[in-house]
């Protein structure tokens, strides 16, 4: 049984942020200002209401932050108000029960003073709640340099961030020499998980200290499927221009680093997309797929489906499923052959198969299995992952999500006999920049190459 501690305490209701309790607030202090000025037509109150959260919540209105301000908040909370009433005057004048330009006024100008005085509120319970110790989040600081203690000293002086600073990772100074630290080293940056899951960290401050850049992204990686927030100093942060999301504390600006894809609620949305359109398009497709099959049983003969082991999530291998293009003379031609376009044993059938990507069609059934997803890093055998692991930074990285039937680096035409780390540093850029839409412009770029017969 874990015996980590906590990784917050005190009130449980405060633990996770205040957006959701804005959202509440948002929601009762627009059904005051509205049954005070007494509306015409509920129904398009109520779709304002609807509008206006979504404003908010695109202006960040709902994000988690360590310094709330009121001040800062009233130049958004305005504009959005007044988007929000620019929809509602439209939707006004086709529905029934108009109000007047006079009320409709009144009810934006009761409903602004709700919104602030709510948030006012909010802020001031969280901020007491965190001052008073009901609210704490264990935190570790990575890199224990003069910018790290900087921050742990700030930390302990304020509480008002509801940040408690536990201790410091960063490499090992030789006997004697080590700095006074304000809180403890608890060892080299490669114990960043162990000491987050023993320890019950919940936010991660990375201040750098004696590492390379590029050995500490490999590290701050292994976050990706902890339930943790990291903020990372910028360098030159003196130089650092701040903007809407940035965090800071006591003049030390901190960039929150976006949450991995696993903890988006949207990405559990994914799975179920895939299933549905996998399900969908195997059926739609079956007589293309029937198609398919007959050409390549009176090309090559028997032995339609051609079966090879890829890497996918976490490096697990699986078994993917083509259409066969081409036999090949034995097992390990199909583990180390690289490419086939140019092969003058290819057919015609495998020809037009390989251009327009029909032979990815079985792949459909990998997707409905679990294997794969829509889109996502195009998996690749394991001897060429071995070899490509030891020369391309960050290669193994792309294993972070399921592989793809197309990726980001497909849609940008890197096929074939392209560069395998121009390929890798698209694959994580997908990665670090996903969402719905990221997976809809590649679909939609894959389509228009399919249909211009630009495969592999």
């Amino acid at each position: 049984m874990s015996t980590a501690p906590p990784a917050t305490r005190g009130v449980r209701w405060l633990r996770r942020g205040v957006g959701p309790y804005l959202v509440v607030g948002d929601v009762v202090a627009f059904a005051l200002a509205t049954f005070a000025t007494l509306p015409g037509s509920l129904l398009a109150h109520g779709l304002a209401l609807v509008f206006l959260l979504l404003v908010f919540w695109r202006a960040g209105l709902y994000r988690s932050r360590l310094t709330l301000s009121l001040l800062d908040d009233l130049p958004y909370v305005l504009a959005a108000v007044v988007v929000a009433w620019t929809f509602k005057a439209a939707l006004f004048s086709v529905l029934p029960g108009v109000d007047s330009p006079a009320r409709q006024v009144v009810h934006v100008a009761v409903l602004t003073g709700a919104i602030l005085g709510v948030r006012f509120l909010a802020y001031r319970v969280v901020q007491t709640a965190r001052c008073r110790g009901l609210v704490r989040h264990r935190t570790l600081i990575v890199g224990a340099g003069p910018v790290g203690m900087r921050v742990a000293a700030t930390l302990l002086e304020r509480p008002n961030y509801g940040l408690d600073p536990i201790g410091f990772l960063d490499t090992e100074w030789p006997d004697g020499s080590a700095p006074l630290l304000p809180v403890p080293l608890l060892g080299r940056y490669h114990r960043l998980g162990q000491v987050i899951r023993e320890l019950g960290v919940r936010d991660v401050v990375v201040a750098y200290g004696g590492v390379d850049e590029d050995e500490l992204v490999d590290i701050l990686r292994t976050c990706d499927r902890l339930d943790v927030d990291v903020f990372v100093v910028p360098r030159l942060f003196e130089l650092h221009h701040t903007n809407r999301y940035t965090d800071e504390i006591w003049g030390i600006p901190l960039v929150r680093r976006r949450r991995s894809v696993y903890r988006s609620p949207w990405w559990r949305a994914k799975r179920l997309v895939d299933v549905v359109v996998a399900a969908v398009s195997l059926l739609v497709l079956s007589p293309v797929l029937a198609a398919c099959a007959v050409a390549v049983r009176v090309e090559g003969g028997p032995g339609i489906v051609f079966r090879q082991e890829r890497v996918g999530l976490d490096g697990r291998p699986f078994q993917v499923l083509k259409f066969r293009s081409l036999k090949p003379a034995d097992e390990g031609e199909s583990r180390t052959h690289w490419n086939i376009t140019h092969d003058d044993r290819l057919g015609p059938v495998g020809r037009f198969l390989r251009a327009s990507s029909l032979d990815e069609l079985p792949q459909l059934w990998n997707i409905l299995r679990g294997d794969m997803s829509l889109v996502g890093p195009r998996p690749e055998r394991p001897h060429f992952v071995d070899q490509f692991s030891v020369h391309i930074p960050r290669y193994t990285a792309r294993h972070r999500v399921p592989a793809g039937l197309t990726g980001w680096a497909q849609a940008h035409g890197l096929r074939g006999d392209t560069s395998i780390e121009d390929r890798a540093r698209f694959d994580n850029y997908y990665i670090e920049n996903w969402s719905p839409w990221l997976d809809a412009k590649i679909v939609v770029k894959t389509v228009g190459q399919v249909l211009r017969r630009q495969g592999g």
